[in-house]
């Protein structure tokens, strides 16, 4: 059998599979830089007639799988198999093995990190000792005094992996934890789960960690906004769609809250046009980097070669 690799896989987990597969074609969009969509992902497929498929990025829709049936399973390193067509693989009988929790460390980190560096103004004050503006021993102390994290509510919506790594992380710094999730009824006595409203109207700190779901689409709106503290922060390091990021930039450039720590964007790469809201001086903007780590790469591999020993096991 044949196995057709798409993702960042690290040797030793593709030497595990090779107990399973005569051979492996190994081709990670790290590498060629390409993310396969529809049309291209058919084509590759038909031309390196794989048996199984591991992806990342790749979409695999059902006009994939009409044209081309010869998978016995599909393998993506993600949490939620948002570049796969589900439904469509159900009724081609084909599963999708994913990776729960693969990068959910990296990006805890990273929300702390950016936290401690947005309350604290560690970017700008970086940038204002480069501009040369540091001529006066004392003057940093007045201009670029923070806040500390220790004694904040930090409210998450959503409390999956990354929400539970970043809470463990926050709770260590002093914070006071609540969240909103439907599927989540308990976590620890010092973790509290409160209705979405009071999240937004208690929170010094509003994170979000929702998957991107017909019911979750759009679902952080005006009415949420209005209800944050004025000296709120908002931050978004999960996906775009699940933020309506006109009604974001509006409270942010009216200063209705204090401001607001992004990862992920509508339009990825930005337009000018939606670069506007990056450039507001209440805004930290990174570029969807928040999961992007080496050990990242470990993890997911493997994840997915412990799933797929398991589901090859099971189905000799």
């Amino acid at each position: 059998m044949k196995l057709l690799i798409r993702a960042p896989f690290i040797e030793s987990e593709r030497k595990r599979l090779e107990a399973y597969f005569d051979e492996i074609v190994y081709d990670p969009w790290t590498t060629t830089g390409e993310r396969y969509y529809e049309d291209e992902m058919l084509e590759v497929l038909k031309k390196e007639q794989p048996d199984a498929l591991i992806t990342e990025l790749d979409r695999v829709t059902e006009k994939v799988l009409n044209g081309y049936d010869k998978l016995i399973f599909i393998g993506d390193c993600r949490a939620n198999p948002a570049n796969i067509d589900v439904e469509a693989c159900k009724k081609a009988n084909i599963p999708v093995l994913c990776t729960p929790a693969r990068n959910a460390q990296a990006v805890a980190e990273m929300l702390s990190g950016l936290l401690v560096s947005y309350m604290r103004n560690l970017v700008p004050a970086v940038q204002w000792i480069k501009d040369g503006k540091w001529v006066e021993g004392t003057t940093p102390y007045y201009t670029w005094m923070g806040n500390e994290l220790c004694g904040k509510k930090v409210g998450f919506v959503g409390f999956g992996a990354v929400g539970k790594h970043a809470a463990k992380i926050l709770e260590a710094y002093g914070c006071e934890i609540s969240f909103y999730d439907p599927f989540v009824d308990f976590v620890k006595d010092s973790y509290k789960k409160c209705e979405l409203e009071e999240i937004f109207k208690n929170s010094d700190i509003v994170s979000i960690h929702l998957p991107v779901l017909d019911s979750t689409k759009g679902m952080i709106n005006a009415d949420l906004f209005a209800k944050m503290k004025e000296t709120a922060i908002f931050v978004n390091t999960a996906r775009s769609a699940v933020v309506d990021e006109p009604a974001l930039m509006e409270v942010l450039r009216n200063k209705k809250i204090r401001g607001a720590i992004l990862d992920v964007l509508e339009v990825e790469p930005p337009t000018e046009e939606a670069l506007e809201i990056a450039r507001l001086d209440n805004v930290l903007l990174t570029p969807h980097i928040c999961g992007a780590t080496y050990e990242v790469t470990d993890h997911q591999s493997r994840i997915l070669a412990d799933r797929i020993d398991a589901w090859m096991k099971e189905n000799k």
